[in-house]
């Protein structure tokens, strides 16, 4: 009995594989409808949030007593559950109607960001001067040197989009002296493999951020609620981004050069950012879950929280770096 056990675990692992496989080979499902794309989304309070998402061409709801629910069309823009009694669904621009009660969409990542940015907008200049002259919390030597690799020469396909050293990020102002990204070299080389992997599928790695300034931590910290904090690091204990042993990340296409639509924006600080969030279209998490799988198979780890977010699997080797970006210019190494 056993054994007839542990070949069938043994079959199903394989045939997990290969339909993985077949999957990756046969690429992305294709994008909704225009009519089905525009209901995807989140409607209502927080305390009834209701979530529409697509699969396969069907929209599903959960939220507000459905959990995957499938909806039936019954004419343009009206579906229904498989209830009894039947509730029916209206989408109109911009909300949803349940129970006769009209639900406004929502953009719960643009409103946690713009929460934040209303407290950090007003003197970030403080901000950068309280965390520049606080210091890293005290850690035993690291087992290993830092060794940080410029990202840029590890593979042509490898794109920047620095969003911190700008304004296009949730703090709403640039922390970078300068738009660059660094990783420890194991890290570096691993990221070099995953992009060559990506690139035979016709994708390329579009980086967002990797190696980070504890300082920078500590802005990120002192400026975001309460509330939204699992989006950051502690800076007590320092993130593994201030190691270079962590990257955000997304994925572009090769062929338009294009930044691909995943089920939520990067850095957004929603439910949306999850790496299991069930929403968006099937497109979009299909794309999502290619990232992941890539960036796995070469030791990274996804941050449940954040599905751009990767750690290296050897980032407790490293210790807590605190190096501005103009310092790291003329020292990082230029290619692993």
């Amino acid at each position: 009995m056993r054994r007839a056990l542990a070949m069938l675990a043994a079959l199903g692992a394989a045939l997990g594989t290969v339909l993985a496989a077949t999957a990756a080979v046969a690429g992305p499902p294709a994008a909704p409808p225009p009519a089905l794309a525009a209901a995807v989304g989140e409607y209502g309070p927080d305390d009834g949030l209701l979530t529409v998402y697509e699969d396969a061409g069907r929209l599903f709801v959960d939220g507000r007593g459905w959990s995957r629910a499938p909806l039936q069309p019954l004419s343009p823009g009206s579906y229904a559950p498989p209830d009894a009694p039947p509730r029916a669904l209206a989408f109109e621009p911009g909300a949803v109607i349940v129970d006769g009660r009209r639900l406004p969409a929502r953009d719960v990542g643009a409103e946690a960001v713009a929460a934040i940015q209303a407290g950090t907008r007003a003197d970030p200049a403080a901000l950068r001067a309280a965390a520049l002259a606080a210091s890293p919390p005290a850690e035993p030597a690291p087992r290993r040197p830092a060794d940080l690799v410029d990202l840029t020469g590890v593979d042509p396909t490898i794109r920047l989009d620095i969003r911190y050293a700008g304004s296009d990020n949730f703090m709403g102002f640039a922390l970078y002296e300068r738009p660059a990204a660094y990783l420890q070299r194991p890290a570096a080389e691993a990221l070099g493999r995953v992009a060559r992997a990506l690139a035979a599928q016709g994708y390329g790695l579009l980086v967002h951020d990797a190696y980070r300034p504890w300082f920078v931590t500590r802005m990120f910290w002192d400026a975001t609620p309460e509330a939204s904090r699992i989006f950051v690091a502690d800076p007590a204990r320092g993130s593994r981004h201030n190691r270079g042993c962590a990257v955000d990340l997304t994925l572009y296409d090769l062929a338009t050069g294009q930044p691909v639509e995943m089920t939520g924006r990067y850095d957004e600080m929603s439910r949306r950012s999850f790496a299991d969030y069930p929403g968006g279209t099937g497109r979009q998490r299909w794309l999502r879950d290619l990232l992941r799988r890539e960036m796995e198979k070469e030791g990274f780890v996804v941050l449940p929280e954040e599905w751009w977010h990767f750690d290296y699997k050897d980032w407790a080797d490293y210790g807590i770096g605190n190096q501005t970006f103009e310092a790291l210019a003329g020292s990082a190494t230029p290619r692993p």
